[in-house]
């Protein structure tokens, strides 16, 4: 398998990261509304809605910071192995979160399916490929 290809492969995933996370980091639990979210929340408590927020936001900041990581490690991929099958670990176990949910049919709906599958099949390919690079 190709280290060029895979270079590729894991800037285009570390950009969608950064993406995702900068949507989250920016605006909060409405976040900023660039996967066309529509307006979903009514508060009711003003002052735990900001700490909540504010918690959300860091994960997303997180999120982000992975992201830019990827895009990072895709200029040496062998020499930031650890630490992107690290990233690709992280990621898994967050697909993994999606199932506790307390209604999990929402976990395969259309807005959500295809973040699965990158969470739960990229991801191990990703590690699987790069484990197998430089060898």
């Amino acid at each position: 398998m190709s280290a060029a290809l895979f270079r590729i492969v894991l800037v285009l995933s570390g950009a969608l990261v950064v993406f995702l996370g900068l949507n989250v980091a920016l605006g909060g639990i409405p976040t900023m509304s660039w996967l066309g979210e529509r307006p979903f929340l009514s508060v009711t408590d003003e002052a735990q809605y900001r700490l909540i927020d504010n918690h959300v936001r860091f994960f997303g900041g997180l999120f982000t910071g992975l992201g830019l990581f990827l895009v990072f490690a895709a200029t040496d991929p062998v020499k930031y192995r650890q630490a992107a099958l690290l990233t690709f670990g992280a990621i898994f176990i967050g697909g993994l979160a999606r199932f506790s949910a307390p209604e999990t049919a929402v976990v395969f709906e259309q807005e959500i399916v295809g973040s699965l599958a990158a969470e739960l099949l990229l991801m191990p390919v990703l590690a699987f490929w790069l484990m197998r690079l430089g060898r």
